[in-house]
């Protein structure tokens, strides 16, 4: 940890303290998401865990997909070359009303084939729910503005309030005697209004629509375009963290899912750090030229990939310790899993910055194509070594594919990152005359 420490303190001051501010966020969210989970739990058993689970996921994702990606392109344009575009925040806005509406309605059509996926929840309660499509990408959307718009305090405290405000909400409807099914769904939606209204409140106070003007479709199209190529590589990473359960269960039951899961969710604590660089990267690499990124990226990845790999050490070593003792001793076997795992997230360092560097520089789908490398190693080497290895199979396979992925990703950062070869409207972001 003392080289992790060091790595970091020789990052810019201010990014220092944008990433420390990143990461206390994401673990309050992370605590906070853990204690509504037991407290779920304990009311409602484990189906209501299954059912908050699902409405935490699927609204967003369907929100997500029909905005075109855009919670993924927001922040690449408000600090990037279309920052002084007065047209871009009703566009953005514009662009998250019609992917919410239009989420919510196409929920609403579908309410009656969807109790058998919402088990347990009535018509009125599946309708109610699709409400959340709209609130929750309202919810995306002003995290991203903030992110895009140098309010990175702006953006976590939404990080932190999307999972800690469903606390109270829950409670006060389980204090007045509403603790069935209903009460997860009116809590989720009282969470997201009340998390999407204190975010877009700041927005406005901070000038984000300051000499506003109106909408603009080829803006529209542009971001359309930057959200599609980002979220591709969303879906793709999603697979790749989860695919692996699925074949496992599968081909090894869930005894051997429920030791790999302890695994999994133990290692990628790794993960918390990385995807912090990324998204304070991503903004401070588009306000700036190619070159400026590009050497802002080369001095920073060495400092990042050793940090990141310092902090591998403290879980190697705990793992054998912390593992049985938070679940008992049924889950020893998750220890040795658990350390390949590490090994193959210790240059998650590395893949945060170059990440933020291509999303920052207008290449969202390069990160996409990286991710892919990675999602085909997972499932040829599931499909190999689970039969025979299980949970361990598993856990190097997803080892494997993570080191994929980021060495797919130095690879396109050192070829890619040419400014004199590279501009942003060669990946079809912005034309010519627009960027200048």
């Amino acid at each position: 940890m003392g080289a992790a420490v060091i790595a970091i303190g020789q990052l810019r001051r201010g990014a220092t303290g944008l990433l420390v501010g990143n990461i206390v966020a994401r673990v309050g969210a992370l605590v906070s998401l853990a204690l509504g989970t037991l407290i779920v739990a304990r009311v409602g058993g484990p189906p209501a865990v299954g059912l908050y689970a699902l409405l935490r996921v699927v609204p967003s994702l369907l929100g997500v997909v029909l905005s075109c990606g855009l919670p993924g392109a927001v922040a690449y344009f408000l600090a990037g070359p279309a920052r002084d575009d007065r047209r871009l925040p009703l566009t953005l806005v514009g662009m998250a009303l019609g992917g919410g509406v239009a989420g919510t309605l196409l929920w609403i059509a579908f309410a009656p084939l969807l109790g058998g996926f919402f088990q347990g929840l009535s018509l009125g309660l599946t309708i109610l729910a699709g409400v959340t499509v709209l609130t929750q990408l309202s919810v995306a959307t002003a995290k991203s503005c903030s992110q895009g718009s140098k309010d990175m305090r702006g953006a976590n405290l939404v990080i932190l309030n999307e999972e800690f405000m469903f606390l109270p909400a829950y409670g006060l409807l389980a204090a007045a005697g509403e603790r069935g099914n209903a009460a997860i769904v009116a809590a989720l939606l009282a969470a997201d209004l009340v998390t999407s209204g204190l975010a877009w409140t700041r927005l406005t106070r901070r000038g984000l629509f300051a000499g506003a003007r109106g909408l603009s479709l080829p803006l529209a199209r542009r971001i359309a375009s930057y959200g599609w190529r980002a979220q591709l590589g969303g879906v793709v990473s999603l697979l790749n963290l989860r695919l692996d359960f699925i074949v496992l269960n599968l081909m090894a039951g869930p005894a051997v899912l429920g030791i790999y899961a302890i695994a999994s969710k133990f290692a990628e604590l790794l993960k918390v750090p990385g995807m912090a660089l990324t998204y304070v990267l991503y903004p401070e690499y588009a306000r700036v030229d190619v070159s400026q990124a590009a050497e802002r990226a080369r001095r920073l990845i060495p400092r990042a990939g050793l940090a990141i790999g310092a902090m591998c050490v403290p879980l190697l070593l705990t793992a054998g310790v912390v593992i049985p003792g938070l679940y008992g001793s049924a889950f020893q076997g998750a220890v040795g899993p658990t350390r390949i795992i590490v090994v193959g997230l210790s240059l998650e360092g590395v893949a945060g910055v170059i990440t933020g560097f291509l999303y920052g520089t207008g290449r969202p789908g390069l990160n996409s194509w990286a991710m892919g490398a990675g999602l085909a190693a997972t499932v040829a080497l599931d499909l190999i070594l689970i039969p025979t290895l299980g949970a361990t199979g598993a856990a190097v396979a997803s080892a494997v594919a993570y080191l994929t992925s980021t060495l797919t990703l130095v690879w396109f950062f050192w070829t890619a990152g040419h400014p004199k070869s590279w501009r942003p409207w060669k990946a079809g972001t912005l034309s010519e005359a627009d960027a200048r």
